[in-house]
């Protein structure tokens, strides 16, 4: 290859002095080495890695007992008429089959833990596991977790030894990096296939805490459960779905990040749950609008919309309006990022948390509690009376709302104790009806601070218009959930 990339200037390199062509023939001599080690960082081939990886991913073969209901829809007759007994035989209510299932999964540990998805034991009545030896056990399971769509089985190998492969850190991955997936796609077991990084931290609305890593090494059904290995041979997800419109393997491919899998697998192996750490927080995305309301200079961190009553944010001095900007020293880039990162973190640690109020960072320290352990509470209500029925229009944001009574309560279908500021007339196109706010909403707070009543919101509305502000941000309760929208001044 050097003699062919020197031969078409070898001819003008004699009209050239000695040393120049040695300094050219150097240059290249570099330039080949160089392409060389980059050839040689990419594997040739994954066969060694396969040999010593194959034995620790085995296949799941599940039973599941179906009630598939009655065979026909037969017609009723009179109790007593003699067509009853006749056709009962034929109309059988308890009609029950097998279904049998095959996945995916990877042993962790010699003694018989393996690792798979919840989805492949769901409702399962027996699991077996198949290893790559065609061996055979009958597993039980330790513990699932269906936010995260994991499960832990154990099997008893007897004097079988057994192959585990152990978790990497899928935070080392780069978009790029090779990625080999081994599995029991559609029956075939110990299928190999390879593949790349695609893409990393995906939100597939799969549950609260999606961290998945995209591939486009070829994933089908039967792989879900079976582990994406990196070129070290360490387990960085767990193969869980894929996107396809027909059924079959379209180069996109989810697995969930080792990192999460990890931790939760350590879990349910121990202690045969999750033991989550909890804030106790309701939050929602910042977009561009409320940043601005709020005075952020970029459309990041997770606004605190309410939070639990006794909770560990509430007793840490979270408020609502509170924009969480990090935990732990991690940085929350989007609200999602949040409930990953607290679920992850050690339930008593004390955590620093920062927070974005009135203009000015602010760090609280936090105790985290337990969320399985946790009791869900109301979240807390105004608890002022408010017998003043005044009424306050705001043309330029296309909204009426006037102070809650009990009589007002009655006829809106609310609950008679509920008090504050509510929305009784939203303008057809307005800046408020685009945003969404509907009559019968409760205003809670404006922008961070407590709505008090009508004539205290007047002002601040007053105030933000007149000082050139674009619009506001208020906080509304809405069949008892919170949350912030933004709702621009109308363009005069």
């Amino acid at each position: 290859m050097l003699v062919r990339l020197l031969q078409p200037i070898r001819q003008p390199l004699s009209h050239m002095r000695s040393d120049l062509v040695v300094s050219f023939a150097v240059a290249f001599a570099i330039l080949f080495v160089s392409f060389g080690l980059s050839a040689a960082q990419r594997p040739d081939s994954f066969a060694d890695e396969v040999e010593k990886l194959s034995p620790s991913v085995v296949n799941i073969s599940t039973t599941t007992i179906v009630n598939d209901g009655p065979s026909v829809d037969m017609p009723q007759f009179p109790p007593g008429s003699p067509f009853e007994e006749f056709f009962k035989n034929f109309g059988d209510d308890n009609r029950q089959r097998k279904a049998q299932s095959l996945g995916s999964g990877f042993i962790i540990d010699a003694e018989g833990i393996v690792v798979t998805n919840y989805h492949v034991i769901e409702n399962a009545e027996e699991i077996r596991v198949v290893l790559a030896d065609e061996t055979s056990f009958t597993a039980k399971v330790l513990g699932q977790d269906k936010k995260t769509d994991i499960a832990v089985l154990k099997i008893d190998p007897g004097e079988t030894k057994l192959t585990a492969v152990a978790f990497g850190n899928s935070d080392d991955l780069r978009v790029g990096d090779w990625v080999l997936a081994i599995g029991n796609p559609f029956g075939l077991g110990g299928t190999v296939t390879a593949g790349i990084v695609s893409a990393r931290g995906r939100d597939i609305g799969n549950g609260p805490y999606d961290d998945f890593i995209q591939t486009d090494a070829s994933i089908n059904r039967g792989n879900s459960g079976g582990p994406l290995f990196n070129v070290a041979g360490e387990v960085i997800g767990i193969n869980t779905a894929i996107y396809s419109q027909s059924g079959g393997s379209v180069g996109i491919g989810f697995a969930i990040s080792s990192n999460l899998a990890s931790k939760v697998a350590s879990q349910l192996a121990e202690f045969g749950q999750t033991r989550r750490g909890w804030l106790g927080v309701f939050i929602q995305e910042v977009t561009p609008d409320i940043a601005e309301s709020l005075g952020l200079k970029d459309a990041g961190g997770a606004l605190v919309s309410s939070t639990n009553e006794n909770s560990p944010a509430a007793k840490g001095g979270v408020q609502p309006g509170d924009v969480i900007l990090k935990f732990d020293g991690k940085v929350i880039d989007k609200m999602r990022d949040l409930p990953r990162i607290v679920a992850e973190t050690d339930i008593g640690t004390k955590v620093d948390v920062e927070l974005f109020r009135q203009g000015k960072k602010k760090t609280v320290q936090i105790t985290l509690g337990e969320l399985e352990k946790a009791e869900l509470v109301g979240l807390a209500g105004g608890d002022k009376s408010a017998e003043d029925d005044a009424k306050q229009s705001f043309g330029s944001l296309g909204f009426s709302v006037q102070n809650l009574t009990p009589n007002i309560a009655g006829e809106m279908g609310l609950d008679a104790e509920k008090t504050g500021v509510v929305v009784s007339e939203v303008i057809a196109g307005s800046p408020a009806a685009e945003k969404g706010l509907q009559v019968g909403d409760i205003l809670r707070r404006f922008g961070q601070r407590p709505v008090e009543g009508v004539a205290d919101l007047a002002k601040d509305i007053n105030d933000a218009e007149k000082g050139g502000r674009s619009g506001i941000l208020i906080l509304i309760e809405r069949e008892g959930r919170e949350r912030f929208i933004q709702i621009s001044f109308a363009k005069k």
